[in-house]
């Protein structure tokens, strides 16, 4: 089965910068979707990044400019690079990758973003 472990969040001051990790067990990330979703307290889940397995990306329009997913050659990680961060993004963040009908999340890794 797919395991994926995020890591690199935590604390940073607003404008501040982060870059978030997704290690996979295995080079899934060349082949299938992948994105990155948060969810605040009292909030649903939300997309945040997509990266096909085509190549093409998908924002969120709260991030655009500001964040960008990217994956390594050879494909066994995905990461989020988080520019210019802002209060409203603090959440708890998730990697995701479909596999044909089955989804898999990692376990999400805590943002904040506060002065």
């Amino acid at each position: 089965q797919v395991q994926l472990v995020e890591s690199g969040g935590g604390l940073v001051q607003p404008g501040g910068s982060l870059r978030l990790s997704c290690a996979a067990s295995g080079s899934i990330f060349s082949t299938y979707d992948m994105g990155w979703y948060r969810q605040a307290p009292g909030k649903q889940r939300e997309l945040v990044a997509a990266l096909s397995r085509g190549g093409s990306t998908t924002y969120a329009d709260s991030v655009k400019g500001r964040f960008t997913i990217s994956r390594d050659t050879a494909g066994n990680t995905m990461y989020l690079q988080m520019n210019s961060l802002k209060p409203e993004d603090t959440a708890f963040y998730y990697c995701n990758v479909q596999v044909y009908f089955r989804t898999y999340w990692g376990q999400g890794i805590q943002v904040t973003v506060s002065s």
